[in-house]
């Protein structure tokens, strides 16, 4: 939020803090937000790149900038010549810390800056920081926009278009608008003016089409971040089998998602872990929430957050988070939550990294207010931390077991159906019974190779030839039957049935 950011920020430098970490994509915004703080401080500001040197101001003419300072060492000995409460900006500085002698001169400078009560303000689109630094700067994360803020990028931004081509129009109704700007939440401000530039130079307008149009660019740049990753749900809560609890569980709570609800005092649902063993259907549970509550999913890759850098994981974690926040109501997704969080579980090896990163997930798990429903998915519960499972995480534990003869004779006519073969002209009672322990991914994997066999013999698809594929199949229910049945005795007075309804 625009007047937060920057009330929040002339907090921090009226506190008079040495040293202000700001990580962000959006540059220009953090400079403004800078600029308006510092106005209000009545704070003067100078600023330093590697390319323009150290400048008078922000955004200064050539005669304002200072010569021999584009070098950083150079430069941050020349800040520390500064003897008024000043704002110095360093901009992409971190970059240029494995420098011994430019870290030594930025360590000068921040108590430099504790002694003349000025503030350095690290920009910076990665978090690089030196842990000797970080220790001494405080982190100030900037806000998504509201959708208030958003409606108002895009008006600015169809102003700034018509004043070059004229004929560049908006054919929007009210309600076709407020849902523009609600799918381009999550985007920082530039994303969005760049969204609304793409779609309106296209046909010259903004209008009906454009709404699914931008929700369509937003997802190639989630995934170009890499952070989330948008996920179609073409899956309703019918296509999962075996499921009946947890079905009921989610249409009571779905009645918690309105505004009577709310104003009732209800709170709303915040989570659930889905456990069982691989290929029971969690995954497809997870897509069927999302339908069955009409809200976008996001998949968290845990395994893109880790990177090599001190510091730049957990900044990660953050940023994908308050993404999603930024983008509620919707459903967040974590698929194999142990295998993201494993080493907290554990003595780890990671200098402690994995237990940083864990507990930055149990703080906002804990302490979010948003329309974030979580969906975590596991297979191992010994890789999983106790502290995940504590009463109040999550608002239930389900244990997904694997289907017994009635699902799996739904899963096979499920199967047959979608891959156009009739199921009434097989044998589904005997499929069924051959099938016991079999996971409904194994299910679906014999149709699959079946088919694929009797396409290529040129025959159609028969019992026979499934039943085959079934034979020929050693589900991991049996290869690995110790691992299964500790899991489901483990399940059994720690979780709610997910199949169950009198659970």
């Amino acid at each position: 939020m625009a007047a937060t950011d920057r009330a929040r920020l002339v907090k921090l430098l009226r506190a008079r803090h040495p040293c202000i970490a700001v990580v962000t994509n959006d540059e220009a915004w953090a400079l403004t937000t800078v600029v308006g703080a510092a106005v209000d401080c009545a704070r003067q500001v100078l600023s330093w790149s590697t390319v323009r040197g150290i400048c008078e101001g922000m955004f200064a003419e050539e005669h304002q900038r200072r010569p021999d300072s584009s070098v950083p060492a150079k430069a941050l000995r020349h800040f520390a010549l500064e003897d008024h409460a000043k704002v110095l900006v360093a901009l992409d500085l971190a970059p240029h810390l494995d420098d011994l002698l430019t870290l030594r001169a930025l360590r000068e400078l921040i108590d430099h800056c504790r002694t003349m009560r000025a503030t350095l303000i690290l920009i910076d689109h990665q978090d690089r920081l030196p842990p000797v630094v970080s220790r001494a700067a405080v982190r100030f994360d900037l806000s998504l926009p509201t959708d208030a803020e958003l409606a108002e990028v895009v008006k600015e931004s169809l102003r700034r278009l018509k004043s070059d081509e004229p004929r560049i129009a908006m054919r929007l109704t009210g309600a076709q608008f407020a849902e523009l700007v609600r799918n381009l939440r999550g985007l920082t401000r530039a994303q969005a003016e760049q969204v609304i530039a793409d779609v309106a130079v296209e046909d010259d307008a903004i209008d009906e089409e454009d709404v699914q149009n931008v929700l369509a660019r937003k997802r190639r740049l989630l995934h170009t971040a890499g952070l989330l990753e948008y996920v179609e749900v073409p899956v309703s809560l019918d296509d999962v089998g075996g499921v009946a609890a947890l079905k009921r569980w989610l249409a009571v709570r779905k009645r918690a998602l309105d505004d009577h609800a709310v104003e009732a005092g209800i709170e709303p649902p915040r989570g659930i872990l889905l456990l069982g063993v691989p290929g029971s259907g969690k995954s497809l549970c997870a897509k069927a929430i999302a339908t069955a509550w009409q809200r976008p999913l996001l998949r968290l890759d845990a395994g893109v957050l880790y990177d090599k850098w001190v510091g730049e994981s957990e900044s990660r974690l953050r940023e994908a988070l308050k993404q999603a926040e930024a983008m509620a109501p919707m459903v967040l997704w974590i698929d194999e939550i142990e295998k993201a969080f494993a080493s907290a579980a554990s003595h780890s090896t990671d200098g402690g990294l994995s237990q940083r990163m864990f507990a930055s997930l149990l703080t906002w798990m804990q302490e979010r207010r948003s329309a974030v429903f979580l969906v975590a998915t596991a297979n191992d519960i010994e890789a999983l931390p106790p502290e995940l499972l504590r009463k109040g995480r999550f608002d239930e534990i389900f244990f997904v077991d694997l289907p017994d003869r009635a699902v799996r004779r739904e899963i096979f006519r499920a199967h047959l159906a979608r891959r156009k073969h009739d199921p009434s002209s097989f044998d589904l009672d005997a499929l069924a019974e051959r099938s016991d322990r079999f996971s409904g991914a194994e299910i679906e994997q014999a149709v699959v190779s079946a088919g694929i066999e009797a396409f290529a013999a040129g025959e159609p698809l028969a019992t026979a030839r499934v039943l085959a594929s079934v034979s020929a199949t050693t589900p991991l229910a049996v290869t690995m039957a110790e691992k299964v049945e500790r899991l489901r005795d483990w399940a059994r007075t720690r979780c709610a049935s997910a199949s169950d309804v009198s659970a």
